[in-house]
């Protein structure tokens, strides 16, 4: 019995190793970033700086937690620009700067968002179409639901929405508090509700999940019913942070979405996600625009900047996945010479 306690303890500190060399990772990395910020911009941290772009790391971090959900099923949603940007006109074109408008064009907003989910989930859950193609066609039929309402032609927002997302409270933008509190609600609902671990099994093994008898084709369309919800918050977010959005506000938001969920070490292959490292990728992320933007480096590199980390995330994990494997490999062998 001792030596099985001894045997089996290692064992359990191993697999508790990739969620915390992914948080130390990201963390470690964003320190090193505020560092080389003070030292060779300052103005990127500073109070306007960071008021600046808080806004918008809160809103990458948003659509990051919702494309997430997605990539634990091993899938991906590329129907996110569309999603954010529909919801983005409906809240802006539809009341036409009338306070009294944005309740229902926000459910509305919400609406079209549960219905494109829907729509998502039964293509990639229930039909089992690949998740690339179906959330490609999604987006396209949401753009053209964008033009329908709007023409392409960008509207004021609302007084009311501008005060709601783009105000502040001691010194702290609003969107960040709207990120803050999803991320509380993603958090517990993933790690301490019987149906996030569900969700959490059923992403690491689909096949298992379906011999034990969950609904798998179920949670795996409800990820993408999550997400959309998380890209119309997020659209709902840059209406009230951007005077005068365009209608392709949700373009700029796919790379990024994607960059943060691999840096925070979720596998594109499916399984556990990490919600409070994910918030801390979009931060860092965001700042790492800024410090480029700073330093001198052209806006059009950006999107190269984005490509870079996300390359840089997926090299990580790469060798961490390696390693892994080489100490159970290691494990399994010694295991076996004791036994």
């Amino acid at each position: 019995m001792t030596q099985t306690a001894d045997i089996a303890a290692p064992r359990l500190g191993l697999t508790q190793i990739p969620l915390a060399r992914g948080f130390v990772t990201v963390a470690a990395s964003t320190i090193v970033l505020v560092i080389l910020c003070l030292i060779f911009a300052p103005s990127a941290v500073s109070y306007g700086g960071l008021a600046g772009s808080l806004p918008f790391a809160a809103v990458i971090a948003i659509v990051g937690l919702g494309q997430m959900l997605v990539v634990q099923q091993g899938g991906f949603d590329l129907s996110l620009a569309g999603g954010v940007s529909l919801s983005v006109v409906m809240v802006t074109h539809y009341p036409s700067g009338d306070n009294a408008q944005l309740l229902p064009a926000v459910m509305i907003a919400f609406s079209l968002a549960i219905a494109a989910g829907l729509a998502n989930g039964f293509l990639v859950g229930v039909m089992r179409l690949n998740a690339i193609v179906a959330t490609i066609g999604m987006n396209a039929l949401l753009y053209g639901v964008v033009f329908a309402v709007s023409g392409g032609v960008p509207r004021t927002t609302t007084p009311l929405l501008a005060q709601i997302a783009g105000g502040k409270t001691l010194g702290i933008p609003h969107s960040v508090f709207f990120a803050l509190a999803i991320l509380a609600l993603v958090t517990f609902v993933m790690k301490k509700t019987a149906a996030g671990r569900r969700f959490e099994v059923i992403g690491a093994n689909p096949l298992a999940a379906h011999a034990a008898g969950l609904r798998v084709r179920l949670y795996q369309a409800m990820a993408y019913v999550c997400a959309q919800l998380h890209y119309c918050v997020a659209g709902i977010m840059i209406a009230g942070i951007t005077r005068e959005p365009t209608a392709f506000q949700g373009d700029a938001l796919l790379l990024p979405s994607v960059a943060v969920v691999v840096l925070a070490g979720t596998s594109l292959l499916g399984g556990r996600g990490f919600p409070v490292t994910t918030v801390i990728a979009a931060f860092f992320l965001n700042l790492l625009s800024q410090f480029a933007l700073s330093v001198g480096v052209p806006f059009s590199a950006q999107t190269i900047i984005q490509a870079l980390a996300l390359v840089f995330g997926i090299g990580v994990y790469s060798i961490q996945w390696r390693r892994q494997n080489t100490i159970k490999e290691k494990s399994k062998m010694e295991d076996t010479d004791n036994a």
